[in-house]
């Protein structure tokens, strides 16, 4: 373990005094793939409050810096930090400098910067890189951000065909893949029926993905029964 910068210190302080034990206990079920002794257990509420105060620091620039990481929560104080940054080209620079270094599905997905909205042209090319990526968590980003801002008025049926091509063992990748294919379903049924009709996907990934639908209040109850007939045995 090295020693922690300034920054990192000056941090740690204030999340452990935000530690609640008992919140701790539960985090480290959700997040299996981390030890949990890296889990110091603080409230998402009291985490971005914290990490906007934080933000505006001198000391953020300093911390986002200091990687790897020790704990989850510095991960994700590292992901908010990134969130409030208001200039698209910083934003795509430190999320690049920290894809490699998210470790768990929760850090990953809670990483929404606004700006984003703001430069979707400039953005798509960049998941159609993160997608095709050797690192689960950069791919599953991708696949999250295609998912988050290109279902809705942006879309294309194509773009279906980007996590369609995707084939991977890792449970984290075809889980938003899933899911992912479950919102398609929900906002775009027609253009994502054939994917699930032709069974572009595996075995699992394409069961999770209906089961998934067929959870959503936005899908109809006739489309429901017809998703049912598609699942493969």
């Amino acid at each position: 373990m090295r020693e922690a910068a300034p920054a990192e210190a000056v941090l740690r302080e204030k999340l452990f005094s935000l530690q609640d034990l008992k919140y701790r206990e539960f985090q480290s079920k959700l997040i299996p793939t981390i030890d949990s002794d890296t889990v110091i257990g603080v409230r998402t509420p009291d985490l971005r409050k914290l990490s906007k105060e934080f933000a505006k620091t001198e000391y953020a620039e300093q911390f986002i810096k200091c990687l790897p990481h020790e704990y989850y929560e510095e991960n994700n104080v590292h992901g908010f930090i990134i969130e409030a940054e208001k200039d698209y080209g910083a934003v795509i620079e430190k999320i690049e400098n920290f894809l490699p270094y998210i470790d768990n599905w929760a850090t990953c997905d809670l990483i929404s910067p606004k700006v984003f909205k703001k430069h979707l042209p400039e953005l798509f090319e960049k998941i159609k890189e993160w997608t095709k990526s050797e690192h689960t968590y950069t791919v599953r980003f991708g696949i999250g951000m295609l998912m988050r801002y290109y279902l809705d008025k942006e879309f294309k049926a194509e773009y279906l065909e980007i996590p369609a091509q995707i084939s991977s063992d890792e449970y984290y990748i075809n889980m938003m893949i899933a899911w992912y294919f479950a919102t398609a379903l929900a906002k775009q049924y027609d253009a994502a029926l054939p994917y699930i009709e032709n069974r572009r996907l595996d075995r699992w990934t394409h069961n999770k993905a209906i089961q998934k639908a067929i959870e959503s209040y936005r899908v109809s109850a006739e489309q429901k029964a017809y998703l049912r007939t598609l699942r493969i045995k």
